[in-house]
């Protein structure tokens, strides 16, 4: 294991089994994660080199607050795409599943190449899946 990588986010959602069927499933299984345990408390979704994400469901009385992204705490996510083509077939599934796209996919000035897309889970949480060309990351280290 990489110093500093990731080992695994935690996700608390309002309607776990809802976010799980209408948002993470599609999501997750298009970027190769595998659902390995499914509780009606907690799911663990793996990715083939080991790094997971959690889904919690909510405690009562704290679903449905609507998180603010310029507050303090989670921002947003983004996941690597190893192309252009997988963002805008992430795109596309992002449409035919409904899923609130935030911005379609699109050039952007943070890198050299840097290509994404923005889209939110049912409880508004923001998620990218970013495409940077190899020779982009090497010229920024």
């Amino acid at each position: 294991m990489a110093l500093g990588s990731m080992n695994h986010l935690g996700i608390t959602v309002s309607d776990l089994a809802g976010a799980t069927e209408r948002f993470y499933a599609p999501l997750l299984s298009f970027l190769g994660y595998q659902l390995v345990e499914d509780l009606p408390e907690m799911s663990l979704w793996l990715a083939p080199a080991g790094h997971s994400i959690n889904l919690w469901q909510a405690r009562d009385g704290l679903a449905g607050r609507r998180p603010e992204r310029y507050a303090p705490g989670f921002h947003h996510f983004a996941f690597n795409a190893d192309s252009r083509q997988e963002v805008d077939g992430c795109y596309a599934l992002l449409q035919r599943e409904g899923i609130e796209i935030l911005d379609a996919p699109a050039a952007y000035d943070y890198a050299p190449g840097y290509y994404a897309v923005f889209f939110a889970d049912p409880d508004g949480l923001k998620f990218e899946l970013v495409h940077i060309p190899p020779e982009a990351l090497a010229q920024a280290g």
